[in-house]
């Protein structure tokens, strides 16, 4: 698709389901973005609304033709997480402190897009580790359709 090198906008529903230690929260996003293609690969931008501040931290997920996500939070406290199928990844978080070296361990990750209407899949699992201990246990499932 040409256009998407100047960008799509495109609608993103966004799930999230988040366990940490014996606490379980889901989180569900439904927002407006834009798409851009790079070569081969594809990057995925949007604004994730903070409802208690009124903020909005910007998000990229990266998508390369290997198969691997990346995805970052740009907020106070930047996150870069890499998400490679069955392996375990170095990967940071900066916060105002110092930065926080975190690892992810991806035992399932499904990325699918589709050409008419341009569209897309992902489904990440994935583990959270700090200091060789376990943050949580984290599902991603997103769509996005232009």
């Amino acid at each position: 698709m040409d256009r998407l090198s100047t960008g799509v906008p495109v609608m993103i529903h966004l799930e999230t389901h988040i366990k940490q230690d014996q606490d379980v929260s889901d989180y569900r996003l439904d927002v407006d973005g834009q798409l851009v293609q790079m070569g081969r690969t594809l990057y995925l931008r949007y604004l994730e609304p903070n409802k208690e501040t009124g903020e909005q931290t910007p998000v990229t997920m990266k998508f390369t033709p290997e198969g691997e996500v990346h995805l970052t939070r740009n907020a106070e406290a930047e996150l870069r997480l890499h998400f490679v199928s069955g392996k375990r990844v170095t990967a940071r978080y900066n916060t105002p402190y110092g930065i926080m070296p975190i690892e992810t361990v991806t035992p399932y990750l499904e990325t699918s897009f589709k050409e008419r209407p341009f569209s897309g899949n992902v489904k990440i699992d994935y583990l959270l580790y700090a200091n060789e201990d376990l943050v949580g246990n984290y599902k991603i499932r997103l769509q996005f359709t232009a």
